[in-house]
């Protein structure tokens, strides 16, 4: 029999870990695959959005946030505008119940009670929208604030570098290849001077 002792410290992480998985993750099985939605707190908007979209893609429902709603049933609607409309309901249903299943209770408060999934949407878009301004100054300083600090290899670091230069280049900030090679040759520590020499001499010939 083996007896595990386990520190105060791995204790308190281990605790802390799932609590987090219980409370801030939303995890349910989509055409047998396992999606797991990271609870809205307010500063992670972006990455709930993101979960949201790619779950409701997953299980194929996301017709309600692609098409507007079909007009009431009447007396005289065909079949087929009630299969639609009876169709479209149930998409906006489960939408709106994996939005609202995965915000947690006290953000709720404001949000449109009596909505489409869209409108929903619409409505958190417009409470947590992050100025696209402020994205690519955050962007711009962490790419230039970068310095290589020996954890990982070289080929990491620039990769690093590029992924901020893809993320720039998304917000319509497009930084040329060799402005990432200067800096990425700029932040290496004096051991790797022989990179940069090699680097200078290349573009000299």
């Amino acid at each position: 029999m083996y007896v595990y002792i386990v520190s105060s410290d791995t204790l308190f992480a281990l605790i802390v870990l799932i609590f987090y998985i219980v409370y801030f993750l939303v995890t349910f099985s989509v055409n047998n695959n396992m999606v797991s939605i990271e609870v809205l707190t307010g500063s992670n908007f972006n990455k709930w959005k993101e979960d949201i979209e790619f779950a409701i893609e997953m299980a194929d429902v996301d017709l309600s946030l692609v098409t507007d709603k079909p007009g009431d049933l009447t007396a005289t609607s065909t079949e087929d505008e009630k299969s639609v409309h009876a169709a479209w309901m149930k998409i906006n249903h489960i939408y709106l119940l994996s939005m609202r299943k995965s915000i947690l209770d006290h953000l709720k408060s404001g949000l449109p009670t009596y909505c489409t999934a869209k409108e929903l949407m619409s409505a958190i878009n417009e409470r947590y929208r992050v100025s696209s301004n402020a994205d690519i100054r955050s962007l711009l300083k962490g790419l230039f604030n970068m310095m290589y600090d020996g954890n990982g290899g070289v080929k990491d670091y620039v990769i690093r570098m590029v992924d901020y230069q893809t993320k720039l280049k998304a917000l319509k900030v497009d930084l040329p290849d060799i402005c990432i090679v200067h800096q990425a040759l700029n932040t290496l520590p004096s051991k790797f001077s022989i990179i940069k020499t090699n680097y200078n001499t290349q573009d000299e010939s």
